[in-house]
């Protein structure tokens, strides 16, 4: 008895906090057949990208069967001086992932004009452990990127409302 009730508890605490999983986003019908035009089409943001787009019930196409296409024209990721320390040397950098994307319809109307996100974290540098120092810049970029991916999911999801 102890067991249900702690149980119940539980569930009635996590609905109380407004958990609830996420579901698929409505995208435009507009993109049902999309062609996605993107910079760097091998980066992990692209796979995240056209993962995400597949997912949410979008068909990548070529560009003769496409009701609309995805352009990316910036997909970057930096590494820069956070700050220094003793002996000008650097103790901290800053990753920055920016993008930039908009939707045109098949007829060529923007149906989303250009935006721009940008997020970023910063890590700390250990001369004397480089190679866990380029472990942690390459998982931060693959958390940006996927953290970049959802975010541009999401408002291709508000468009229209």
């Amino acid at each position: 008895m102890r067991r249900l009730i702690l149980l119940f508890s539980i569930f009635a605490l996590v609905s109380a906090c407004g958990f609830k999983l996420q579901t698929r986003v409505e995208l435009p019908p507009d993109m049902a057949r999309t062609r996605l035009i993107i910079q760097a089409p091998q980066s992990e943001f692209a796979r995240r990208i056209k993962s995400l787009l597949e997912q949410n019930g979008v068909q990548l196409v070529r560009s003769g069967e496409a009701t609309a296409t995805f352009e990316i024209p910036l997909n970057s990721i930096r590494r820069e001086i956070q700050s220094i320390g003793e002996g000008a040397r650097v103790r901290e950098f800053r990753v920055r992932h920016t993008v930039q994307f908009r939707l045109v319809d098949s007829k060529g109307k923007e149906l989303i004009p250009l935006q721009s996100f940008e997020q970023s974290r910063v890590y700390s540098f250990n001369a004397s452990n480089i190679l866990a120092s380029e472990r942690e810049f390459e998982f931060l970029s693959n958390e940006l990127s996927d953290s970049m991916a959802r975010m541009v999911i999401r408002r291709l999801g508000t468009f229209g409302k």
